[in-house]
């Protein structure tokens, strides 16, 4: 019986995860974290209906070492721990010693595009050590992949993900989130290098079935990852959206005491804002979106334009971020097709993949071409 380690397996995507990972009959998994009392309380109540067999662990991921994962026997590791932009690699570099298969859920651009340094190591333990196992750069790349062979040229990405305000997002992504407000960064626009600033770049976007949200520059692996795999296009843009107006405005407000270094970071106000969404937690839905335009030109030259949209109801869109992993835990637990070595999460499952794993959920998507 194969064990998966879920490290921060009773936090917002991890929960999601170990629940997923907990149906299969032929698992062992292992809900840890730095709270005794969550992991343990956590193992307790997704043990009522898992027919995995459950246990659970205190692991603190930043202190973490080598003889400690080998001490739980665990075949693979998931870190959804984060926030990822505070981490270093030791929670990899501890698996790579227990000679462990390590996956994150990581989608700070330094983190997961930074993960390569660790491929020697990785090989040399015959692991994988997989960053990024999450909406992006997992699932985006496996849908660009699907897609991108349509087109006889692809200039141009834009991808965008809006949660429904329903979603509770926990500390540790709230940081994550505020950690990049205002703060500048690089990405490929019409041919040349541009600098954008997370959460601004204001403006309006219609998901087909969700309705309009404001949407804003947001920082992710994608603007590396894809001009890498992809070098030919002339742009690749990421964005990112709060259902509620008041939330995204006032994040854009506020991203500009940080662009104006009236403030460092937003990092500290975390806690702040996080008791004001809990308190309007009534204004939104519990609907979620993601969309990826491609654009390019066909074999005579036109323009072609693919829309992807997808589209989670029923409080169902925190499993997005969190089944590139279950994809990826699963094969690796059972030794399916993967290389040893580190590398980031693009084109590692395919959309196929995706939407089988989701089948029970109302999750949906749809393409549109012009």
């Amino acid at each position: 019986m194969s064990r998966i380690v879920i490290v921060g397996g009773y936090g917002a995507f991890g929960a999601h995860a170990a629940e997923r990972l907990a149906r299969e009959p032929d698992l062992e998994i292992v809900i840890a974290g730095r709270s005794r009392e969550k992991a343990q309380a956590h193992a307790r109540a997704l043990s009522h209906t898992a027919k995995a067999k459950i246990s659970w662990a205190r692991l603190d991921a930043t202190r973490t070492s080598g003889d400690e994962i080998a001490a739980l026997q665990a075949t693979v590791l998931i870190n959804a721990s984060g926030p990822f932009q505070e981490q270093r690699y030791d929670l990899a570099q501890a698996c790579i010693a227990a000679r462990c298969h390590y996956i994150d859920l990581a989608d700070a651009r330094a983190f997961v595009c930074g993960i390569a340094g660790l491929d020697a190591q990785a090989r040399a333990a015959d692991v994988c050590v997989i960053s990024g196992a999450s909406s992006v750069p997992g699932l985006s790349s496996a849908v660009v992949r699907a897609y991108a062979d349509a087109f006889a040229k692809l200039d141009d990405i834009e991808i965008g993900i809006s949660p429904g305000n329903s979603f509770d997002p926990g500390v540790a992504t709230v940081a994550s989130i505020l950690g990049g407000v205002g703060k500048p960064f690089t990405r490929r626009g019409d041919g040349r290098e541009e600098i954008a600033y997370g959460w601004q770049g204001l403006h309006r976007h219609a998901f087909p079935g969700l309705g309009t949200r404001w949407m804003s520059d947001v920082n992710v692996p994608d603007l590396d990852l894809l001009p890498m795999h992809y070098p030919a296009l002339r742009s690749a843009r990421f964005y990112a959206g709060l259902e509620v107006e008041l939330f995204q405005i006032g994040l854009w407000l506020l991203s500009w005491l940080v662009r104006g270094k009236v403030m460092h970071s937003l990092s500290r106000l975390g806690g702040v804002l996080l008791k004001a969404k809990h308190s309007l937690r009534f204004l939104g839905s519990d609907a979620g979106g993601m969309f990826i335009t491609l654009y390019g030109k066909d074999n005579s030259g036109a323009p072609k334009e693919l829309n992807w949209n997808l589209v989670a109801t029923s409080g169902h869109g925190p499993y997005v971020p969190a089944i590139a992993s279950v994809i990826l835990a699963k094969k690796l637990a059972t030794g399916q097709g993967f290389e040893a070595g580190a590398r980031a999460c693009f084109e590692q499952f395919n959309l196929a993949e995706f939407k089988a794993a989701v089948s029970d959920l109302s999750i949906s998507y749809e393409t549109m071409w012009r």
